[in-house]
């Protein structure tokens, strides 16, 4: 079968050389053909001039962007390019600094050999993070299952059949959240454990900020349960509180407003037109192997 890497990057080019690496050597025993495709988020550092030897690999290319859009719309472009101008079997989109452990690729493999057609995702078994970053992320789950009744424990890292691509560039949340996406479009997924890595080079770029967007945005995929579910909860809360009300006992109704706001701002980011023509967006093709 073929497989294709899809790397999404951004300045962060001496992870991505040392990701190569640590690839080649992880699908050394791979009876496939497994490609690299990353794509370069219009990086203003040059990308180091660097032979290198890797015989595992069959190819390597870095789609060149005119401008910056942010991870999740490199990832969406990735796949559209990879659909429409590659041969290939199945996807797996990946971090490029460590996080995501090459060492998990041979699993994803294996497990697209046994379930045919059906696509693989990384369910998150361990993190790397402090603990104070491990409660707000189990709080991010929670919220997400609390207001769209979707469970959803994996991020980018995954293995996606032809099949679920085909549905995931017709769904225009895709431009705007990968994991909420996939969730909405492949109800049949397989899980996968994986342990999140250390990344290669410097602090993890996952800030609190970073985790509320990222939460927020799965949220919005699921924008119209949560207007429902929040309705009820408003009419329930206030019937609760209507004999003590005050500015205190106002306030979950204040932050939940908050939320409605931040996640229709977000929704607007969902533009299936930009994603059908996000292939304009790249400048040049880099073969470099």
């Amino acid at each position: 079968m073929k497989f294709k890497i899809l790397i999404p990057v951004y300045n962060d080019w001496q992870s991505v050389l040392k990701l190569l690496d640590s690839i080649n050597l992880s699908i050394e025993s791979l009876d496939h053909e497994i490609s690299v495709v990353i794509v370069n988020d219009a990086s203003n550092h040059d990308r180091p001039l660097e032979e290198k030897d890797l015989e595992n690999i069959y190819s390597v290319k870095i789609l060149n962007m005119k401008i910056n859009q942010g991870h999740a719309r490199c990832i969406a472009t990735g796949l559209k390019y990879i659909y429409e101008k590659e041969d290939f079997d199945y996807v797996i989109p990946m971090d490029g600094d460590g996080e995501d452990r090459p060492e998990e690729i041979k699993n994803f493999i294996k497990l697209s050999e046994q379930k045919s057609e059906k696509s693989i995702v990384g369910e998150r078994v361990k993190r790397s993070e402090g603990i104070f970053f491990q409660l707000c992320y189990k709080f991010h789950k929670f919220l997400t299952l609390a207001f769209t009744g979707q469970s959803i424990k994996f991020g980018n890292y995954s293995c996606l059949s032809k099949s679920t691509i085909e549905k995931m560039l017709k769904e225009k949340a895709t431009w705007s959240s990968f994991s909420g996406s996939l969730r909405k479009v492949e109800k049949d997924l397989v899980s996968s454990p994986s342990v999140r890595g250390t990344r290669y080079f410097g602090p993890s770029q996952m800030s609190f900020f970073n985790l509320l967007k990222h939460s927020l945005s799965i949220i919005s995929v699921y924008r119209k349960t949560v207007l429902i579910r929040s309705a009820l909860f408003i009419v329930f809360y206030i019937l609760l509180i209507k004999s003590n009300a005050s500015v205190i006992t106002s306030l979950p109704l204040v932050l939940l407003l908050i939320m409605i706001y931040s996640i229709s701002s977000l929704a607007l980011r969902e533009n299936i037109e930009e994603f059908n023509n996000c292939l304009t967006n790249i400048h040049d093709i880099d073969n470099i192997k």
